[in-house]
């Protein structure tokens, strides 16, 4: 249809300038005849039949030739002006947006000096050390995006996402420093976490290798839902994590949380989202994914920080759990037995025992199976900062 329009244009362009050459060639003959006369002073002689047609013959057939030569060149310009716009750029290398990184060194932190953190489904972590000194993270991704035109309308896609993500910019989302691009994946180049994920941590905890007080618990907490509110409601356009989970949760030294990979999951092929643990209900049953479904993921990330206990643990499968940990909360809360639930390692001062009993309810609610009956993110921040000071 496209090509149609096309030709059609090309050809009515083609019979526009046929006319206005015509139209200039019977213009100019005739200022030529006036001109004539002004100098010689007297009349010429009435032209013949004879010159009147070739006269006409000779115009017809100027303007034609200039017609069709200026009808093919406006058609050759108009052709490689449609690929022009229509062609997908296609950038190798580094694209930088922090002024921290150069080409240079990037590229020799990414071949020599990496790494490896974690590696899971959706892609491997590294660490990179610059020549400057700059320590980054580097995430390694290989999306399956085919060939053709189609491969390359897809890589065009992810490359204005991923120049959108790095303009974002809040203290709870790790910031997209630079990424490269080669045949083979992209690398994504983030600030450098110290205290790695909160999945590590709440590993460490549970292993007893680290402690993690109430105060510091809710204070991720805070953080986390504040990045989520800053991408539903803040940022043009806004936007959905799509993959929020303790591994995409990355902690600085002073263990505030960032977050990690939001928004990758809507534009890379076959990228994987969250665990099952972490997926709200509508996303099996009808695939629909919205904010509401970040909230429920952030809920069993507010679960976790409570009791502790990873929520693909196998007591979940049992019966008398309900099925996973939204239902066990929502079970011993309506029993009165919220207590119960809490992590023992956080159970100390009353004061602090009734902020975690209130975050308990926040968590219930924010795991309701209908998506309508759990609040927004922007209720939620007034929520939890009001369990405390912020």
């Amino acid at each position: 249809m496209e090509k149609k329009r096309q030709e059609l244009g090309a050809s009515k362009a083609l019979k526009m300038v046929v006319f206005v050459a015509f139209c200039l060639n019977i213009v100019s003959a005739e200022c030529a005849d006036r001109l004539s006369k002004n100098f010689s002073g007297e009349p010429p002689p009435p032209p013949s039949l004879k010159s009147r047609l070739r006269r006409i013959f000779l115009s017809i057939a100027l303007g034609s030739v200039t017609g069709l030569i200026g009808a093919l060149l406006l058609a050759l310009l108009f052709r490689h002006f449609v690929k022009y716009v229509n062609r997908a750029p296609i950038l190798k290398g580094p694209l930088l947006f922090s002024p921290r990184i150069s080409v240079r060194t990037l590229r020799s932190a990414l071949s020599n000096s990496s790494e490896l953190l974690s590696s899971s489904p959706t892609g491997r972590y590294y660490k990179a050390v610059m020549d400057n000194g700059l320590v980054v993270a580097v995430k390694r991704l290989e999306p399956n995006c085919g060939a053709g035109a189609r491969g390359k309308a897809l890589r065009k896609k992810i490359h204005k996402e991923l120049e959108v993500l790095a303009s974002l910019r809040h203290r709870n989302l790790m910031s997209l420093r630079s990424y490269v691009w080669e045949s083979s994946g992209y690398s994504l180049v983030y600030d450098f976490a110290p205290a790695g994920s909160l999945e590590d941590a709440m590993r460490r905890v549970r292993e007893n290798q680290l402690e993690l007080k109430w105060e510091s618990r809710l204070r991720m907490g805070v953080g986390i839902v504040k990045g989520l509110y800053y991408l539903h409601f803040t940022c043009d356009p806004r936007r959905l994590h799509y993959n929020l989970k303790p591994s995409n949760v990355m902690l600085n030294s002073q263990f505030d949380p960032r977050l990690a990979d939001f928004g990758l999951a809507a534009v890379l092929p076959d990228f994987r989202r969250a665990a099952s643990g972490y997926n709200a209900p509508e996303c099996f049953q009808n695939c629909r994914y919205t904010d509401k479904s970040d909230v429920f993921s952030f809920g069993v990330i507010l679960g976790v920080l409570l009791t502790g206990k990873d929520p693909l643990d196998p007591f979940f499968g049992e019966a008398a759990s309900g099925g996973s940990l939204g239902q066990w909360l929502r079970q011993l809360q309506q029993a009165g037995e919220g207590r119960e639930a809490l992590d023992k390692s956080i159970l100390g001062e009353e004061v602090e025992e009734e902020e975690m009993l209130m975050a308990v309810r926040i968590a219930v609610v924010c795991l309701s199976d209908l998506p309508a009956d759990r609040p927004s993110t922007d209720e939620l921040v007034s929520m939890l900062t009001q369990l405390n000071s912020f």
